[in-house]
């Protein structure tokens, strides 16, 4: 596992609890510190910075997963009530597809907000001064 792989998945535990960024990135930032020198922070912000995707779309899921998979969780409940209900057993494809839909957009919208902590929090590291919001 790299020293990358490590820091978004250290940066995936914080988002699990529920508090500020400014609280996520103050608990990171002593791990951060002593788990790296200051050239492999670099490094990782470096690779971090070319492996962030910049499209629109990227964005919105990162910032509104849940609204952006809202639709495909009723697609799916859709297709499982109409399954049941009309004894269609090809209405509990679309129960399939759109839960398969929804459960990797939420994955990749998680992964993407990982990212963007530990992007945020080699930043605060850098810049102290700099209050994040």
């Amino acid at each position: 596992m790299s020293k990358l792989e490590r820091l978004i998945m250290m940066a995936e535990d914080e988002l699990v609890q529920y508090s500020t960024t400014a609280r996520k990135i103050e608990k990171l930032r002593p791990k951060f510190c002593l788990s790296l020198t200051k050239i492999e922070r670099q490094q990782a912000k470096a690779e971090l910075l070319a492996d962030m995707p910049t499209d629109d779309i990227s964005q919105l899921v990162e910032k509104n997963r849940q609204t952006v998979t809202l639709p495909f969780w009723g697609i799916a409940g859709l297709g499982l009530l109409l399954g049941i209900s009309m004894e269609q057993p090809l209405d509990f494809i679309a129960t399939v597809v759109g839960t398969g839909v929804a459960i990797a957009i939420q994955k990749w919208g998680w992964q993407l907000q990982a990212r963007r902590l530990v992007l945020q929090t080699l930043e605060e590291i850098e810049n102290p001064a700099n209050l994040t919001k």
